[in-house]
């Protein structure tokens, strides 16, 4: 039997970022990119050029490689030719593979928001797509407020998916914009839909205001669409988008859709599923979901109690799926079994090649879990984790010796009476026989400690000249007068490598001095340092 592919599009970077508290950095926008190409994201849409700098700025290179890269736009306004519309041009202009046009698609949006005609509308969806065409881009048309629209005149709602298709787009993309419909619906009018439109150039964009949006994306998928547009973890405005996590564990694993259905997320990269969920988390510094479904700490977590027992004798008792298969792991907290295949599976991933039964995983084991009872979370700190491994392998030589450390912090009035804030740092290191004091200012008492750190470390000074820190982010692991706090550091150098290290102390100053060391200890065991 024949399976049809389904395509993953991605609006984390662009419909995600309406998400209250959310706000990327350009960094994090090329991170992220970076981590939905290597899942096996066949769309990427970055944003919306020429609306804001940062977007704009996107643009400017093509930030995918397997991926199509797609820039977000509306089509031409009403009153104007679609060669003179800056939003269209801006689009053209982008360095995209692909183009989506967003355009209403409910006849009482088009008279109140967009204050024009019906046909004026169509116009401008036919219009804009045979630009984007002509340009050479693939063009995809959101149909805005499709479901609410087909309720309300089927035949106009209909008319503007005809038209995007027959003009052209390879994909018309059914959109719940305001979340509010329910699977049986989108089942009849998806199914109403393919008598116009080929379902092989259907997509379908949930919005979860009725904690409907992975049920209204699957019930599209059986209709016959075969488009699924998201976000990673659900990120989106008000109650978020259809999480493309959750999608991908449902189609790649669950009967009645792994048989039937072939996706861009290969075996693979499916095993990477929770630490991309987990990464994401930590570049926009949120708390991740630890109840959220396949990539949630608690998605496999059973209690004291008859769960447990069957647990121990048959994981099948109660989990739906392996946990190792999406990159998670299998919590029985009574015991202190499971957990040493995902250490190995880690292990493997960041290059040390120790084989099942060595005692030494277990010892890792051991120490990972001494580290998460103290706050650490290795899942967006690669670089730590593989020095704490190294360390315990006794493959970290004694590069230097931080022997001590001090910053100071003064407010005063400058020479012109401005009230100012000045950081300080004096770090005291010891390499080999050598012992070096540094002494810097920055910005603040981190940036004066990094540089002081970095400015000389003796004979590996020219193996970190190239560092630089890139992000910097705190979270607080627990309240209360006992708070302990989480640094998460992320550096970069020449080649464009990039890391992350974590430090965790109820002192703010003292975690990221953590955090940095062992930057500077990975980059040196890296560039192959030696005594």
């Amino acid at each position: 039997m024949s399976r049809d592919r389904v395509t993953l599009f991605d609006t984390t970077l662009r419909d995600g970022a309406q998400t209250t508290g959310v706000d990327f950095s350009l960094e994090d926008k090329k991170a992220i990119a970076a981590l939905l190409d290597r899942l096996g994201i066949d769309y990427v849409e970055g944003g919306y050029p020429g609306a804001n700098p940062l977007d704009t700025a996107f643009f400017a290179e093509n930030r995918t490689k397997a991926a199509k890269f797609t820039a977000f736009g509306m089509t031409k306004r009403a009153g104007r030719s679609v060669s003179n519309d800056p939003g269209v041009a801006a689009l053209l202009e982008a360095k995209a593979d692909a183009i989506c046009f967003v355009a209403k698609a409910w006849d009482y949006h088009v008279r109140v928001a967009l204050e024009t005609t019906p046909e004026e509308n169509l116009t401008g969806i036919q219009e804009s797509v045979e630009a984007a065409r002509m340009r050479g881009r693939e063009v995809l048309v959101d149909c805005e407020h499709f479901f609410d629209g087909y309720k309300a005149n089927p035949d106009y709602a209909l008319s503007c998916v005809k038209t995007a298709y027959e003009a052209g787009a390879r994909w018309v993309v059914l959109c719940d914009t305001n979340g509010g419909t329910l699977p049986h619906e989108v089942t009849e009018i998806v199914t109403e839909v393919t008598k116009e439109v080929p379902g092989a150039h259907l997509g379908i964009h949930a919005h979860d205001d009725c904690g409907c949006a992975v049920a209204n994306s699957l019930a599209a998928v059986e209709a016959g669409a075969r488009q699924i547009q998201g976000t990673l973890n659900g990120l989106g405005e008000r109650c978020g988008n259809a999480n493309l996590i959750t999608l991908i564990g449902a189609l790649k694993l669950k009967d009645g859709y792994a048989a039937r259905f072939d996706l861009g997320v290969t075996e693979e990269t499916l095993g990477q599923l929770t630490l991309v969920s987990r990464q994401v988390d930590e570049i926009l510094n949120r708390q991740p979901n630890r109840h959220a479904p396949f990539v949630g700490s608690s998605a496999f977590a059973t209690k004291a109690g008859i769960h447990a027992s069957a647990v121990l004798k048959d994981p099948r008792t109660y989990e739906h799926v392996e946990p190792e298969v999406v990159g998670n792991a299998r919590k029985v907290l009574v015991s202190d079994q499971g957990g040493q295949s995902n250490i190995l599976a880690e292990l493997k991933r960041c290059g040390f090649a120790l084989e099942k039964g060595d005692p030494r995983i277990a010892r890792v084991l051991d120490e990972v879990k001494r580290k998460e009872s103290e706050g650490f979370a290795f899942e967006g700190a690669d670089a730590s984790f593989y020095v704490l491994v190294k360390r315990m392998l006794g493959e970290v030589p004694a590069f230097f010796d931080v022997e001590r450390f001090s910053v100071n912090v003064e407010r005063r009035f400058n020479a012109v009476g401005e009230l100012v804030t000045a950081s300080e740092a004096i770090v005291k290191v010891r390499v080999g026989d050598e012992v070096l004091i540094s002494a810097a200012e920055g910005n603040g008492p981190v940036n004066a400690l990094d540089v002081a750190l970095r400015k000389d470390l003796g004979k590996y000074q020219h193996l970190i000249q190239d560092l630089e820190l890139v992000d910097y982010k705190v979270r607080i692991y627990q309240g209360g007068s006992d708070a302990v706090t989480r640094v998460l550091i992320e550096f970069a150098d020449g080649t464009g490598e990039r890391w992350t290290t974590i430090g965790v102390s109820p002192n703010i100053i003292d975690a990221s001095f953590q955090a940095l060391t062992d930057s500077m200890v990975y980059k040196l065991l890296k560039g192959g340092a030696t005594l």
